[in-house]
């Protein structure tokens, strides 16, 4: 058992992995996953989502966005995983989208720093739940932004990280890519508009060596870095990111959740021989996040 640290990290990369906790991919069996608190949940205009909602005219319901927050859990108590969640703020509406505030590795979670103003306190409950949960930190980013959405342990041995400028800055992706390569694993970048909040918005990993793109709302260069590394490619079509259809989470065992609302990449889910489960959260994506923006998994079983 570990004890509890702000910071684990071996400076010289010589980190060991964490028995308890932990993730090497974004597709091995979920077993326990931490997700963030509807309490106090709203409506923010601080992305392109939010904003498309309100032009819509679309009003918010929490009553209704606590019925379906509370449908995607028992989703993941029935497919087996153990929900924990973080503890509720009432000065933070954001804290529903639980991926961005810490991102777990395999060497323990990171604490990310926020680039909204009314999201940069979620340091502090999520600090709070790792002590709680007795899960101690690799390290904590100092030198800019980065935000959960951003960042996906791709496969073993691979990260994938997204850096628009605002949510992530260079700064903080470059300081995270130190530590990372230290311990020995590669660290891909990828550089893209604002307009996309993260870069779960236009990619997903479905199951191993098998992912969900937005091929039109990414480079060349990204489409081609996936098919050398032998990742299929469910080209999602460009209407749909707009509705988060490509923020889905991996559940392991060829399952995936995604939002019942993507009737569309549920098909071509099913098409590959994956077992689809789908929350209605039509009340919350317009928010700005999906199924993948409310989670951020703590322990999954090692990937081959």
């Amino acid at each position: 058992m570990h004890e509890f640290s702000l910071r684990r990290r071996a400076v010289s990369g010589t980190t060991p992995r964490l028995q308890e906790w932990g993730i090497d991919s974004e597709y091995g069996v979920l077993h326990d996953v931490l997700i963030g608190p509807v309490d106090h949940f709203s409506w923010k205009s601080g992305n392109a989502s939010a904003r498309r909602a309100e032009r819509l005219g679309m009003s918010f319901e929490h009553k209704v966005a606590a019925a379906q927050h509370q449908e995607m859990l028992d989703a993941y108590r029935h497919a087996g995983v153990t929900t924990h969640l973080i503890p509720a703020d009432n000065s933070l509406p954001y804290q529903i989208y639980g991926r961005d505030s810490s991102v777990m590795t395999p060497w323990g979670p990171i604490i990310t720093q926020m680039y909204s103003p009314w999201r940069r306190g979620e340091w502090v409950p999520i600090l709070n739940k790792y002590a709680e949960l007795n899960i101690p930190i690799f390290d904590v980013i100092t030198a800019g932004t980065l935000e959960g959405g951003d960042f996906m342990v791709l496969e073993p041995g691979v990260i994938l990280c997204g850096y628009s400028g605002e949510r992530t800055s260079p700064q903080g992706f470059m300081q995270m890519k130190s530590w990372i390569e230290q311990e020995g694993w590669e660290v891909k970048g990828y550089q893209f508009d604002p307009f996309f909040l993260h870069i779960d918005v236009m990619v997903a990993m479905l199951a191993e060596k098998l992912a969900a793109v937005c091929v039109d709302a990414v480079e060349p260069e990204l489409v081609q870095w996936f098919m050398k590394r032998n990742i299929e490619i469910i080209d999602i079509p460009f209407p749909q990111v707009l509705e988060l259809g490509v923020n889905v989470v991996a559940l392991g065992n060829d399952r995936v959740m995604l939002p019942k609302a993507n009737t569309g990449l549920a098909a071509k889910c099913r098409a590959h021989g994956l077992e689809v489960i789908d929350p209605d959260i039509s009340m919350i994506s317009p928010g700005g996040g999906g199924v993948h923006c409310m989670c951020q998994p703590l322990k999954r079983a090692p990937s081959r």
